[in-house]
């Protein structure tokens, strides 16, 4: 099976919000097209979906409005060339603020007072409202994993995919599992054996650095762990010593400010590595900005997920998405993932449409078991409830490296980076 495990973008993605609160060609006209079908009379009425994005979180609006970006993006491409069936697609968006009561606001609002039929991408702070769409039936399509709901709760269908069974409680007893691919594909193909792990000394900093220590361990590595101070971190002197262990890698567990100052140490104190390896949040276009004072560390960049590259523009399915998004003033990760999930959701609306549109048919289609690939933009996607968690896995990895002048350049072919794996317990 060829999925790719989450928990590097699960745990980052909460990292994230704890280190915050704490401080040319196209795809074919017929993806498009409408079926002429449907049984008479057609119903006409827009398609109403929702979108809940955090956009004015503690971390700041960019942080969670890419997934949104992108699925509107797909949403006013499709209505301009004839909707689904013939119906127009109403996109309803909802800023939750960041906050659960602002999430359970927009969930209300949606869900009941708008009778969407699905919601789509969301990308929430604080999922506070999630067993309340569970409980209406209402599916959740393409959703990014910032905590636990999508490994919790049914009708809930994260852009990764879920082993879970998703009975109310999360993952199995609470726990959930990640492999260690992305470990092994620096040691298979690059060669690593000593890997450092730079932290803060804070709570979730600690507990995501000790995650990454373990899956090092368990793939031979020689692990240093530097941990510096959240309020004042001294990233020099962490420079120095990853220069004196001579690490291959660095993983880090801290913010992107963070990060962007110990590149900048690490430049300065002459600490050369094969790779400072970040995850599917920080796979933008504005690493130039960033970085921009730390030009060795910067092309030293690596990226992992489990979606194809934006910047893969030799694929038919990006140049679609990135012809659509050419006006936006970034370009990332995230906003293919949305875009991705927008698409989802126009492929099982699709599949309703002879039958009709409604909740309960959009929900069977996500419930198939067949991988979903948003044609080519994802690893293979799929929900499974399995009883029993798993201990090895065949997972694969999508990889990108940062290059001055080229932007993030893919390095080989994600549905075939793969690996068998094992896959070790965590408590989110």
């Amino acid at each position: 099976m060829r999925r790719r495990s989450r928990a590097a973008e699960v745990l980052a993605a909460v990292l994230l919000l704890a280190l915050s609160a704490a401080c040319g060609s196209r795809l074919p006209e017929s993806n498009f097209e409408h079926d002429d079908r449907t049984s008479a009379p057609r119903d006409t009425a827009p398609l109403r979906v929702g979108i809940i994005a955090s956009a004015t979180s503690p971390v700041g609006g960019a942080a969670f409005t890419g997934p949104r970006d992108g699925a509107k993006a797909w949403f006013d491409r499709l209505n301009a060339r004839g909707g689904i069936d013939g119906r127009r697609v109403e996109v309803r968006l909802c800023d939750d603020g960041g906050s659960g009561v602002g999430n359970n606001e927009c969930v209300h609002r949606l869900v009941e007072e708008d009778e969407v039929v699905a919601l789509v991408a969301t990308t929430a702070f604080d999922y506070a409202g999630a067993s309340r769409v569970s409980r209406a039936r209402v599916p959740d399509i393409g959703g990014q994993p910032i905590g636990s709901a999508y490994d919790t709760y049914p009708h809930l269908y994260g852009i990764y995919g879920s082993l879970a069974p998703r009975d109310g409680t999360t993952g199995w007893d609470g726990k959930l599992y990640g492999g260690t691919e992305v470990y092994r594909y620096f040691k298979r193909e690059h060669g690593a054996r000593t890997a450092a792990v730079v932290s803060y000394n804070q709570s979730a900093s600690a507990a995501y650095a000790r995650l990454v220590e373990r899956g090092l361990r368990a793939e031979g590595y020689q692990v240093v762990t530097e941990q510096v101070d959240f309020a004042l971190p001294n990233f020099r002197a962490v420079a120095a010593d990853l220069k004196e262990q001579g690490a291959d890698l660095v993983f880090d567990a801290i913010d992107s400010h963070g990060n962007a100052r110990l590149c900048q140490a690490m430049d300065e104190a002459g600490a050369d590595v094969t790779a400072k390896v970040t995850n599917v949040q920080n796979w933008t276009s504005t690493v130039a900005d960033a970085y921009k004072d730390a030009p060795r560390c910067r092309n030293a960049l690596w990226a992992t997920g489990s979606s194809r590259n934006y910047d893969d523009t030799g694929h038919p399915a990006v140049r679609e998405f990135r012809e659509a998004t050419k006006d936006l003033e970034t370009h990332s990760q995230w906003q293919l993932e949305g875009w991705a999930a927008a698409r989802w959701f126009t492929d099982a609306a699709r599949s309703c449409a002879k039958s009709g549109i409604t909740r309960a048919c959009v929900d069977a289609y996500m419930n198939r078991g067949e991988g979903y690939t948003a044609g080519g933009l994802l690893l293979p996607v799929e929900f499974e409830r399995r009883p029993e968690p798993p201990r090895t896995s065949r997972t694969c990895l999508s990889v990108a490296r940062w290059q001055d002048g080229k932007g993030w350049v893919s390095q080989g072919d994600m549905n075939r980076t793969c690996f068998d794996v094992p896959q070790l317990a965590y408590e989110p």
